[in-house]
């Protein structure tokens, strides 16, 4: 297996810990899935949040508020491979449940995220940075379409 793949299997192991601690209501998991320093930056949210402590109140605050929300992450491409860190962007849809009896669901977004992964010494989420459509350049230089 290249490193490339390795990687991206890594990647989304902790993308499916993370978007199933937070839907699930395991503040404390999906806090754990970022370094203690860690940063989550987001339009969404009025500033972005930094550190253990602080991210696992925001991910307590987003389940009470918003229990039925779920977050798919697709489209993983990762960007870049070092030593002891990994630069990835994915696509990240947010749905909610909006009918209990049925399930039916809706997109309630669709965004980019930008991450920069680190072995601390499994992986875990340094910075993640939220863009959506219309709130910056792509990679490539062009405004998302």
């Amino acid at each position: 297996m290249t490193p490339e793949t390795l990687a991206l299997l890594e990647v989304q192991h902790l993308y499916a810990r993370q978007s199933l601690a937070v839907d699930g209501g395991d503040a404390a998991g999906w806090a754990a899935t970022f370094t203690d320093d860690g940063v989550f930056e987001s339009p969404t949210y009025e500033r972005p949040v930094t550190g253990a402590v602080a991210l696992e109140d925001f991910a307590r605050r987003l389940h009470e508020s918003a229990p039925h929300l779920h977050h798919v992450v697709t489209n993983v491409c990762v960007d870049e491979v070092g030593d002891d860190h990994l630069d990835v962007r994915a696509t990240l849809l947010i749905v909610t449940t909006h009918d209990l009896t049925t399930g039916a669901a809706r997109i309630e977004r669709i965004t980019t995220i930008h991450d920069r992964l680190r072995r601390h010494p499994s992986l875990r989420l340094e910075r993640r940075r939220v863009v959506r459509d219309g709130d910056g350049p792509t990679k490539q230089g062009a405004a998302h379409d």
